[in-house]
């Protein structure tokens, strides 16, 4: 599968978006979450989302605060005692090289000037109160807060942007790279066993495409205009194993471009669904597939401003 739409950027107060819209977080989950991400640091969940619960507002949402309190401690004390390592280890090099050069001195300094470089930024970033657009950005294997339908209601959970689908296995993942994104042409093929059971929505503000430029890979950055969030069309999937940890993951769905998207040298894009046509995707009918096809035809159809992501 092609890379499409490999980031995007959602929206950094999309709690409040949320509540406006209707949808209900499920503050069991995101607490299940971030447990998890205690005993596993690989699980990655933008400091966007974070921010959400820095002001909390009910006991689950304090409990949140303080996982995330706490993983950002250990974080920091990581980073700290390995940035003391790096320190040691330039002024251990530069001393040799006062008394004479050699290639693994030199190394040294290099590469330890870099980590402490890299340990520096990282610690700043950590400590950040002040929220930057990058802080929204979203890559394939980070979790997203997702919008379904569940008890009769929209439902907003955190998931993995990178779809497993139910019942299969979990090196499904390292089979199949790209299920990040679901081609809209194949959602009755590849898709089938979720296309038209379980619909969900990702708000965003922009998306990042790969592009070839004069022979050059580059990246673009695409907003709408005028400026708006767009409720991304989803397909999710609640996958569960023995011996394995549940996972909730969902890719974006992605068609035929616009002609400005086309125009710069790329050949998908996102699926914006129109506010009234929410609760007609979210609850699909397996057996009217045609109805789903037609929410996604009736779609948002803003134009597309790139430029250089940064």
């Amino acid at each position: 599968m092609e890379r499409m739409c490999y980031s995007a950027q959602i929206r950094a107060d999309y709690k409040r978006f949320f509540r406006q819209f209707g949808g209900v977080l499920s503050l069991r989950a995101f607490a299940k979450l971030y447990y998890e991400r205690q005993g596993n640091p690989r699980i990655k969940i933008p400091k966007a989302v974070d921010a959400a619960f820095m002001n909390p507002e009910s006991d689950e949402e304090r409990e949140i605060k303080g996982l995330i309190e706490a993983f950002n401690a250990e974080q920091a004390t990581a980073l700290e005692q390995d940035l003391f390592k790096q320190r040691k280890r330039l002024a251990d090099a530069e001393r040799k090289l006062q008394v004479k050069t050699t290639k693994k001195a030199t190394d040294d300094v290099r590469i330890a000037t870099a980590k402490v470089e890299w340990g520096l930024g990282k610690l700043a970033d950590l400590k950040r109160v002040e929220l930057e657009p990058r802080d929204a950005r979203i890559f394939p294997g980070v979790y997203v807060p997702v919008m379904i339908w569940e008890d009769g209601q929209r439902v907003v959970k955190p998931m993995r942007y990178q779809c497993r689908p139910a019942g299969k296995p979990a090196r499904f993942d390292a089979l199949y790279p790209g299920t990040y994104n679901a081609r809209r042409d194949n959602l009755e093929g590849f898709w089938k066993d979720v296309f038209g059971l379980s619909h969900g929505l990702m708000v965003a503000n922009a998306f990042y495409e790969h592009v070839n430029r004069d022979g050059e890979d580059v990246v673009l950055e695409f907003r709408p205009r005028p400026q708006q969030d767009m409720l991304v069309a989803c397909l999710w999937s609640a996958w569960s194993a023995p011996g394995e940890p549940d996972l909730l993951s969902f890719a974006a769905i992605s068609d035929e471009p616009p002609a400005e998207i086309a125009a710069v040298g790329h050949d998908r894009c996102i699926i914006p669904i129109k506010p009234e046509n929410v609760d007609a995707w979210l609850r699909p009918d397996r057996a009217n597939l045609a109805a789903s096809y037609a929410v996604l035809e009736d779609r948002e159809r803003p134009y597309y401003e790139h430029r250089l992501a940064a």
